[in-house]
Formats: C-alpha cells, structure tokens, sequence
C-alpha cells in the first residue's frame, strides 16, 4: 500500500492574474516519483494553490495511494483541509470540496504547514508554469 509526500505550491501574477502552480511527489524512501505544473489563466494564488492540491491527491490517488502527507507554505489551504478554518469565498468552495473528496477516496491524507524556504520545488514548477504561459 503506498504512501506519497507531496509538496504543492501556486502562485499568480498581479493576485488574481495569470497564475501557475506546482506539485512534488516523493515515495515513502524520498525518491521523486513525479513533478507536476499547469497554468491557470486567470486566478488567485489561494485558487492556484488549491489547483496544486488537486493535482497531487488526483496522481496519487491514480498511483494507489492509501496515505498521502501534504506540504504547503499556504497556511489557508492548510487549515481549511484541516477543517480548522472555513471555507468563505466563494471561488474556493469546489475545489475544497473536490480535495475532500479526492482525500477520502485515498484515506490517509495529512496537512504540514511548511516555510517558503522549505517548498522550493514546488515553487520553482509553478513559477516555470507562469514564465511559459506569460
């Protein structure tokens, strides 16, 4: 039963503008099994974010996944799949729902809020995500 980490980021120029964002997926031993980017053409860096998101639990949960440790230097991503804050805006509130889902199917999922230093990898893909759109 595998278990994947994962570290997501998003991002858009001028908030909300064209947007990009980024994921990082490493197997249990810490080898890089994927690195996904996609653009947006126009959001916000929370809807970004949350694309990132999607994008992760959507590979992993196509991979078998059964447990998936999540690392985002977005606080409000992290504490609304915690559950500790609400979801209030209105642009966010499918795609909270759709990551829930898509957590449910695979079991196991945890949030890590990390520091900006500490997701590089993430933020690199959503940045070359943007540059090649823009």
């Amino acid at each position: 039963m595998p278990t994947y980490r994962a570290s997501i980021d998003g991002g858009a120029r001028g908030n909300p503008g064209p947007a990009g964002w980024g994921a990082v997926i490493e197997d249990e031993a810490g080898a890089r099994v994927a690195e996904l980017a996609g653009t947006l053409a126009h959001a916000t860096n929370n809807v970004a974010e949350y694309h990132g998101l999607l994008a992760a639990l959507d590979w992993c949960a196509r991979h078998g996944a059964t447990g998936v440790h999540i690392r985002s230097d977005s606080l409000l991503l992290v504490q609304q799949m915690r559950g500790a804050y609400k979801v209030k805006h209105d642009g966010l509130k499918p795609l909270h729902g759709q990551a829930r889902r898509l957590a449910h199917k695979i079991g196991q999922v945890t949030y890590e809020h990390v520091r900006r230093e500490q997701n590089k990898d993430a933020d690199r893909l959503a940045n070359q995500a943007m540059d090649e759109a823009g």
